[in-house]
């Protein structure tokens, strides 16, 4: 393992894990509904997104019989991205036993969601306490090819092997309430749970306590150990200077660093923020990538040989600085070469490269806007402590009552 990728003094590298890439809906759905339908004892879900279309159906179904079969499943989303589901879509999974909550439900005001800030974006699946599942996607037929020109190109990654563990121990107590984690038994400690393979990991979170610019200072250190090449395949770019300041020492010292963005933005307002920062980037020799062929919805990249991570993180001011996130960090050849391969592929056939504009009468006026928003992106994590902080709900849907219709209730968990 290189010395170079030298992690945050609270994370350590756990070996022994073995990582499969996932490529968008068409791969992921298959095999989390496969390991759901396998499950003997427990499945935790976490989620951003569950749309009660034909995705969102069949994770109904696998859970219901996972359930039924009194497998205990436990499933967190979330209340600004997963509003709009039914009373009897919920009904039915809580009388067969499925412990359902939503973090942070909100009220809406003139038929508008108010609760924006500080969301649970993590996408998280532990099955039986020995397979993962973490990455970008959520469950919601956009994902899949067959949508049409607004499917989203993402990415997840299946996860065998010790690392499994910190999942498992972190969507415990995530998502179950102090109550019934004291009545269950915790998780076996990471050094019980067998090698599955080769690679090195940490799993890591963000949170607004402790851990608020963890998966951020992961990037920036390897950024600052790169010395042959970086690639960021990323949906939402608009981080922090500090961030920008490592890429464009990356490249000015000659690393090859490529950037692949949104060319054909699920919302417009994307690539309009990103665009801001082209000229500072291209000026350092950073290449840039407009992905053309959809919308682009992954969060993933790679550093030289070994380094790479996955996970629900945009690198955007709302992921670096209010949402609650959870990546993987992976040091291993293997899966490195396999995520270059898919994103080479990307920016050879599905790509526009950006080109620097050549020096003219608007050269000023660009060179101004560089930097104010440099300067904004300086300040933003300072002024994002500013916006509304409260502290969230997790609300359990009930069964139910008894001659009342299939509209679940809501006590605190």
């Amino acid at each position: 393992m290189t010395r170079a990728f030298r992690p945050p003094r609270s994370s350590r590298w756990v070996p022994g894990n073995h990582f499969e890439l996932l490529e968008n809906g068409e791969e992921f759905f298959p095999r989390v509904f496969e390991a759901i339908a396998a499950a003997q004892r427990e499945v935790m879900v976490e989620t951003f997104i569950l749309w009660e279309d034909k995705v969102g159906q069949q994770l109904h179904a696998a859970l219901l019989a996972a359930a039924r079969r009194g497998v205990d499943v436990h499933v967190l989303v979330d209340g600004f991205g997963s509003h709009d589901l039914s009373d009897a879509f919920l009904g039915s999974l809580v009388e067969a036993g499925v412990k359902f909550r939503i973090f942070d439900p909100g009220r809406q005001f003139l038929g508008q969601r108010l609760n924006l800030l500080r969301r649970m974006h993590r996408k998280i699946v532990v099955v039986d306490g020995h397979l993962g599942f973490i990455g970008g996607i959520n469950y919601s037929a956009d994902h899949l090819a067959d949508y049409g020109p607004e499917a989203k190109q993402d990415y997840s990654v299946l996860v065998r092997g010790p690392i499994v563990a910190h999942m498992h121990q972190f969507t415990r107590e995530a998502v179950l309430a102090r109550a019934e984690r004291k009545r269950r038994p915790a998780p076996a400690p990471a050094t019980g749970r067998p090698h599955a393979g080769t690679a090195h990991a940490i799993f890591v979170t963000r949170d607004n306590h402790r851990h608020t610019n963890d998966i951020e200072r992961h990037y920036r250190v390897a950024l600052r150990a790169a010395r042959q090449r970086v690639v960021i395949a990323n949906a939402y770019f608009f981080p922090g200077y500090r961030f920008i300041r490592e890429m464009r020492r990356a490249a000015l010292r000659g690393v090859e660093v490529r950037l692949i963005l949104q060319g054909r933005p699920d919302m417009p307002i994307v690539r309009t923020a990103a665009t801001l920062l082209y000229d500072h980037l291209l000026r350092a020799g950073v290449r840039i990538y407009e992905y053309c062929d959809r919308p682009l919805h992954g969060k993933v990249a790679l550093v030289d040989n070994e380094w790479a991570t996955v996970g629900s993180s945009n690198l955007d001011p709302l992921s670096l600085s209010l949402n609650l996130e959870a990546n993987v960090v992976i040091q291993d050849r293997g899966f490195n070469a396999a995520l270059h391969r898919r994103l080479a592929h990307l920016m050879e056939n599905s790509c526009t490269q950006v080109e620097a504009q050549p020096p003219g009468r608007w050269q000023g006026l660009r060179l101004l806007r560089s930097y104010a928003v440099f300067h904004l992106m300086r300040w933003f994590p300072t002024w994002a402590g500013w916006l509304p902080r409260h502290q969230p709900t997790i609300t359990l849907a009930q069964p139910p009552a008894q001659g009342e219709p299939d509209r679940p209730a809501s006590a605190a968990a």
